[in-house]
């Protein structure tokens, strides 16, 4: 089943009654937001890193990436700061950063936190959405199922960024948000990577529809199960990516 199968009395209202939802036609998608030079350097450094153009142990000078992207020395710092936290930057006291990949065992327990705080997340949103909040992620869902058949795996990562947020919020706990959106800096690279695979983003929008689906009907299992399990093929789609580069 998919969210456009859903009866309009499956919606929850936030009073608690069940009855149709006014679609709010006359609000349009929230502009994008600009992102930080800081941000943009990582997420820059971070891909070279999945994708191997940088390799393990590669010296990561300060000085020298400024000069090639043309930027002062304050952006690339917090950059790499970023990075150090996602694991792909290992910072040596007097020796500058270098190039680190996660071993095996630590990408698996950061992706095992991820799903199930994810999944957190969007069973108490199935609780605890406004109606405001449920229109918003049926907007952002619906941007990326467009871009779903643009295949342009940056900006659907942006939007999917969007997607995840506005679970988190619509969870009404600030400090599981927080601690959701920690862990997912974590493994951003690797998610991101993933959405290179052939096909992928129209699977990951099926995989998104399960969840809103479960969110709409007011269900705190099946939104949590639908994304724990959305959570899991990132990983697997991860991993079919970093074989092939």
């Amino acid at each position: 089943m998919s969210l456009d199968d859903l009866p309009p009395k499956a919606i929850r209202r936030p009073d608690g009654r069940s009855g149709p939802v006014v679609p709010l036609t006359d609000r349009g998608a929230p502009p994008p937001v600009k992102i930080t030079r800081a941000e943009e350097l990582r997420l820059q450094l971070a891909d070279e890193i999945v994708r191997g153009v940088l390799a393990p142990g590669a010296p990561l000078d300060e000085t020298e990436i400024a000069r090639r992207f043309s930027v002062s020395r304050t952006p690339v710092r917090e950059a790499l700061r970023q990075l150090v936290a996602s694991g792909l930057v290992e910072a040596r006291a007097h020796r500058g950063a270098v190039v680190a990949r996660p071993s095996v065992e630590r990408l698996t327990g950061m992706f095992e936190a991820m799903a199930e705080l994810e999944a957190l997340c969007a069973g108490l949103a199935a609780e605890r959405m406004s109606r405001l909040e449920r229109h918003r992620l049926e907007m952002v869902h619906e941007e990326l199922r467009v871009l779903s058949h643009a295949g342009n795996p940056d900006r659907f990562h942006e939007v999917n960024e969007r997607f995840h947020n506005t679970i988190y919020e619509g969870s009404q706990n600030a400090y599981i948000a927080e601690m959701t959106l920690a862990t997912r800096v974590r493994v951003q690279p690797f998610r991101r990577a993933q959405f290179r695979n052939l096909g992928r983003l129209a699977k990951s929008h099926a995989e998104h529809d399960r969840v809103v689906v479960g969110i709409m009907r007011g269900d705190k299992v099946g939104a949590a199960a639908a994304m724990r399990a959305h959570i899991e093929l990132v990983r697997d789609e991860y991993e079919i990516y970093a074989v092939s580069v």
